[in-house]
């Protein structure tokens, strides 16, 4: 954390009601729901970015669905009207003094704190990795400048060897490594080159997905696929000219070994972790996320600061879903603590991830916290542990409009948030 800041420049401090940092998903969608509850408050969020992404569109992208541009917009045009958008980059906080500091050292005070900026893609903790993303094979969905890289390359490759890699926990949209697998699977069967490309993919985790009700279906198509499947794999070093990624393998009793593998594409998600300035900050627990009550999204040492979406250190999938439900908790809980409303609500850990499992079809996973199946339709319309035609249209077709027309625009469907309820009362 920056030096205190001098009483002059605390004196000057930006004032605003509510500051949100980050204006990402979760950020837009509370600045939304809480404009939507009392159109007087005075909010300020506080990006440095120009462009808002709809980031879950971009595996659509690396398979050739989506066009790139259909996931991007201008960052002022999702700024709901009524929020003062303040373009800069957060330095760190002092939560007694109850400032954001802002990299050019000017500080923002508040009376409530909404803490979403996101995470940090770590593609440097890969040796090698930064110096040839985007050629020589290497590709990631997890960039949007990338995302049309990975199309390119599954178009191309008629055979030679495919591996897809999955870093360790936690990371946004824990089934987005598959999807980059399944689809470009299901583009070279169509073609009639599965058999000429040989498609690994290397989990750095012990089991495909996180809730075994999901885990069949998708064994069908690693079956289907014919992929070669390879647990407790970590990727540490890539050699892009050489085309050769090299495996750290954990095994059972505990030691590790190298292995390297040749590739001829290589689709990496890289190791996440909350941004620097969080991670630096007083508000963390000691893995480096932002510490929350994981019902009221609450920090659970400021009374005063709520965080949500990927940088929260609750246990549920980091996903868009995720934070499509918890914005309304959080936007309802920061007007109870400002005495405008009397109710607190709780977030369930609710998350969704449609693994894209076909063009086509997709397994449409839907949980709460402890990994409890938590389906948004009834089973006999969608059963989410089967793919469906009917997913895959809710995914490319329902999905888009009602992030950037429902969620940023703080329409709550299929989102209220409900009551809190207090252990001994139920």
């Amino acid at each position: 954390m920056p030096a205190l800041l001098s009483p002059a420049k605390t004196s000057n401090a930006d004032h605003h009601k509510v500051v949100i940092v980050g204006a990402g998903a979760a950020g837009i969608a509370t600045a939304s729901s809480l404009i939507s509850r009392d159109p007087s408050l005075d909010i300020a969020l506080i990006d440095p970015a120009d462009v808002h992404y709809y980031q879950p569109g971009w595996t659509m992208v690396g398979a050739g669905v989506f066009k790139s541009t259909s996931t991007a917009r201008t960052m002022a045009s999702t700024i709901p009207r009524g929020v003062r958008w303040i373009k800069g980059r957060v330095e760190g906080f002092d939560p007694q003094a109850q400032l954001v500091i802002l990299e050019d050292g000017r500080a923002v005070s508040y009376e409530q704190l909404v803490v979403c900026p996101g995470l940090k893609l770590d593609w440097s903790a890969i040796e090698g990795l930064s110096e040839t993303l985007g050629r020589n094979g290497v590709t990631s969905n997890y960039r949007y400048d990338l995302a049309p890289y990975t199309w390119s390359l599954v178009q191309n490759l008629k055979q030679g060897r495919a591996l897809f890699t999955q870093p360790p926990m936690p990371i946004k949209c824990a089934g987005a490594p598959q999807k980059a697998l399944y689809l470009s699977c299901d583009h070279w069967l169509r073609n009639g080159q599965l058999g000429d490309v040989k498609a690994s993919f290397f989990n750095a985790g012990a089991v495909l997905f996180g809730v075994a009700d999901y885990v069949p279906a998708l064994m069908a198509y690693i079956d289907k696929y014919g992929v070669d499947l390879n647990y407790s794999h970590r990727l540490v070093a890539v050699d892009g000219p050489n085309k050769r990624a090299t495996f750290i393998r954990t095994l059972p009793d505990g030691s590790s070994e190298r292995r390297t593998e040749a590739f001829d594409m290589l689709h990496v998600v890289p190791p996440q972790v909350a941004p620097d300035f969080i991670r630096n900050s007083p508000l963390v627990d000691a893995a480096g996320w932002v510490d929350v009550d994981p019902h009221t999204l609450r920090h659970r040492s400021f009374g005063n600061i709520h965080a949500l979406g990927d940088v929260a250190n609750t246990t549920n999938a980091k996903t868009a879903a995720a934070a499509r439900k918890q914005a309304p908790v959080v936007a309802n809980n920061v007007l109870v603590a400002l005495g405008r409303l009397g109710t607190l609500a709780q977030y369930d850990g609710y998350g969704s991830c449609p693994l894209t499992v076909e063009r086509g079809k997709i397994v449409l996973a839907e949980f709460t916290y402890g990994g409890k199946v938590a389906p948004s339709f009834p089973r006999w319309l969608l059963d989410g542990r089967q793919a469906t035609r009917l997913a895959w249209l809710l995914k490319a077709r329902v999905l888009p409009p009602l992030y950037w027309q429902g969620m940023l625009k703080g329409r709550e469907w299929l989102a209220r948030p409900q009551p809190l309820v207090v252990e001994g009362t139920r």
